[in-house]
C-alpha cells in the first residue's frame, strides 16, 4: 500500500509540473489560456498586470482561487480525494513560481498546440491516479451531485466565460486561439483517462460482501449483486455490478485489491444512465440494492 500511495503522489508531483510547464513555456507568453481555474488565474493576472500595473503570478492566483474550492471539496466530494488535490495545487503553484515564463515560438498556434497537449496529459494523469488539479474539478462534482448533471457541462460553463473574456479584454484572435488549446487539452485528457464521466463496473468475486462494504464506507454507490457461475470452472460466484463517476476508478482498484487480489473486474464507459444516481444528502439505505 505503501509503494501504491507513493506512487500516487510522484504522478501527482508530475502532473502539476507538466501544468506549469504548459503555462510558463507555452500558454502565457502567448495569452493563449488554459482550461479551469489555471485560466482564470491566467486571465486574472494578465487584467491585474495591463490595466491595473499590479504584477501578481499566475501561480499565487491559482493558488488563492483553489483555497476556498479545496475547503468545501474536503467535506462535500471526501478526504482522500482533496488531500491529493491539495498536493497537486501546492505543487503546480510552486512550480509556477520556479519556472520561467518564457517561449519557444513566436506562433501562436505552436504554442496553444503544445501548451494543450502537455497541459491535457498533466490533468490526465493526475486523473488516472485518483487525484484532480483542484479548482473545476470539485466544483464540478459537487455541482454534478446535487442535480446529476454532466458535468462536463460546468467545465463548458467556465471555459466559455474564459474564452469571452479573453476575446473582449484582447484580440479575438486570443480567444480562438485558447478555443484550439481547450480542444486539444480535452483530446489529451480523454486519451490518458476517459471521455465518459460515468463508468460501470462488473466485478466478479468469492468476497462479495466484504467488498460490498468496502466500496460502500468509500464511495456509497447503488450496487446490484448478481450470482454468476465460471463457464470454464463450474464455479458459483458473484458480480457486483454498480456505476461511478471516473474519479472514483482509482479508489475502485485500491478497493478491490485490497479485498480480493484475485477478483476479475471489467470497466465499461458509460453514455448515460436513467433513473437514480447518487446526488448529495443521499443515504445508503435509500439506493436499492437487488441480491
Amino acid at each position: 500500500m505503501f509503494f501504491i500511495e507513493a506512487r500516487r503522489i510522484l504522478v501527482v508531483i508530475l502532473g502539476s509540473f507538466l501544468i506549469a510547464v504548459s503555462l510558463n513555456f507555452f500558454l502565457i507568453a502567448a495569452n493563449v489560456y488554459a482550461s479551469g481555474f489555471a485560466g482564470a488565474a491566467q486571465l486574472i493576472a494578465s487584467v491585474f498586470q495591463d490595466f491595473l500595473h499590479i504584477d501578481v503570478t499566475t501561480g499565487i492566483l491559482l493558488f488563492l482561487l483553489n483555497i476556498p474550492v479545496l475547503i468545501l471539496g474536503w467535506f462535500k466530494v471526501g478526504k482522500g480525494f482533496t488531500i491529493y488535490s491539495i498536493l497537486s495545487v501546492i505543487f503546480a503553484t510552486l512550480f509556477l513560481e520556479i519556472l520561467p515564463v518564457m517561449s519557444f515560438s513566436d506562433d501562436i498556434m505552436l504554442n496553444a498546440a503544445a501548451g494543450g497537449v502537455i497541459g491535457g496529459a498533466g490533468v490526465g494523469l493526475s486523473l488516472k491516479y485518483g487525484a484532480s488539479t483542484g479548482g473545476m474539478d470539485i466544483v464540478a462534482m459537487i455541482l454534478s451531485r446535487l442535480n446529476d448533471k454532466p458535468i462536463g457541462i460546468y467545465f463548458l460553463l467556465l471555459n466559455a466565460v474564459v474564452i469571452l473574456m479573453a476575446g473582449i479584454l484582447y484580440e479575438p484572435e486570443n480567444a480562438l486561439y485558447t478555443m484550439l488549446a481547450l480542444y486539444v487539452t480535452t483530446l489529451v485528457i480523454d486519451a490518458i483517462h476517459t471521455s465518459d464521466q460515468k463508468v460501470t463496473a462488473l466485478i466478479v468475486t468469492h468476497k462479495v460482501e466484504e467488498l460490498q462494504h468496502a466500496i460502500h464506507n468509500e464511495m456509497i454507490r447503488g450496487i446490484t449483486i448478481i450470482p454468476v457461475k465460471g463457464a470454464y470452472t463450474g464455479e458459483e460466484k458473484s458480480m457486483l455490478y454498480l456505476v461511478l463517476t471516473r474519479y472514483e476508478l482509482y479508489d475502485l482498484e485500491l478497493i478491490v485489491t485490497e479485498v480480493d487480489p484475485d477478483a476479475f473486474t471489467n470497466i465499461i464507459q458509460t453514455s448515460g444512465i436513467f433513473g437514480f444516481f447518487r446526488q448529495e444528502g443521499k443515504k445508503i439505505d435509500d439506493i436499492q440494492q437487488t441480491q
